[in-house]
């Protein structure tokens, strides 16, 4: 079965350390090579600036990783191909995985909606608003006052309205959530659990998922451990968990899944790189049809893009 895998951090790691090699490194959690052997579909790969770069580099950092995405990544082989849309990933050839472009936190762009747009012109077709804490477009989930968007952040969701892409709510604070609810048109969040399952701020409430099911968006469960479990440690069946009760809210046809490979040190049981792809999909066959597990591996992703 193909996978459409919502968010790693391959760019991030590939940036700290000039060395790592896409095809086969052992330093990443994601390869090429592992892609290839798992049935990668669509694999997106987030620009995150962490957050000791200085604010006048970080929109230089962000154009070094997008430098990354296309010289490193998608020259590494003639079957990766960069997709932006529905008719790009369905215009992929059997042997053919697509690359998606994404950002995880709007610190790049500062205020300044021309960034936003060049990085869009780029490639870019998804935008996280926060990392976990305040940036001039609204308050992240860590952020103690936890305020909403700002103006520019209104701005900035519009902006990606008009250009039809997702504006990604992981991260982002409780009221810019639903703020982002009123506005964006096309909502997701990219790599987010259900806080039912496991408390932890990171993850969504009830209305929250109901909210994003409402309006078309999608939900990436991730494989984050503390975002698993409240015990520290998880496996795959805290990822069924949080897939049952994701659908039990009514978002079967609303649900997928975002690792965060790469861009997380400790891993649930099993599911270590990529390649443990193949022991979540032979569970979730244990437990869900045939057609079932297509869609939460990447029919829901690829029917609920924009374009």
């Amino acid at each position: 079965m193909k996978i459409f895998d919502a968010h790693s951090d391959v760019l991030y790691k590939m940036w700290m350390d000039p060395t790592i090699e896409f095809a086969d490194s052992p330093k990443l959690h994601i390869t090429y090579n592992q892609l290839k052997a798992s049935g990668s579909r669509v694999q997106c790969f987030a620009i995150y600036i962490p957050e000791e770069v200085k604010p006048e580099s970080r929109f230089e950092v962000a154009l070094e990783m997008v430098e990354i995405f296309y010289k490193k990544i998608i020259a590494s082989s003639p079957l990766l191909k960069a997709v932006r849309t529905r008719e790009d990933i369905l215009a992929l050839k059997e042997n053919e995985i697509g690359a998606f472009l994404s950002l995880e936190g709007c610190d790049a762009i500062d205020q300044s909606i021309v960034k936003l747009q060049t990085l869009l012109r780029l490639g870019v077709s998804s935008v996280g608003l926060t990392w976990n804490y305040a940036n001039y477009v609204a308050d992240g989930v860590a952020e103690p006052r936890g305020g909403g968007l700002t103006s520019f952040g209104k701005e900035v969701v519009k902006e990606h309205n008009k250009a039809l892409i997702w504006t990604d709510v992981s991260h982002l604070s409780i009221n810019g959530f639903w703020d982002v609810m009123e506005i964006a048109d096309f909502p997701i969040a990219s790599h987010s659990n259900a806080i039912a399952i496991c408390g932890h701020r990171r993850n969504l409430r009830d209305d929250q998922i109901r909210a994003l099911i409402q309006k078309n968006g999608m939900i990436g469960i991730t494989f984050v451990p503390q975002f698993l479990s409240n015990h520290g440690s998880a496996s795959i069946k805290d990822v069924l968990k949080h897939l049952d009760y994701i659908c039990s809210l009514g978002g079967e046809n609303h649900v997928g899944f975002g690792s965060d490979f790469d861009g997380i040190t400790d891993t649930p049981t099993g599911l270590d790189s990529f390649s443990g792809y193949d022991r979540l999909v032979g569970n979730l066959l244990k437990h869900y049809s045939e057609n079932q597990v297509e869609k939460f591996l990447v029919q829901n992703f690829v029917a609920n893009l924009p374009v």
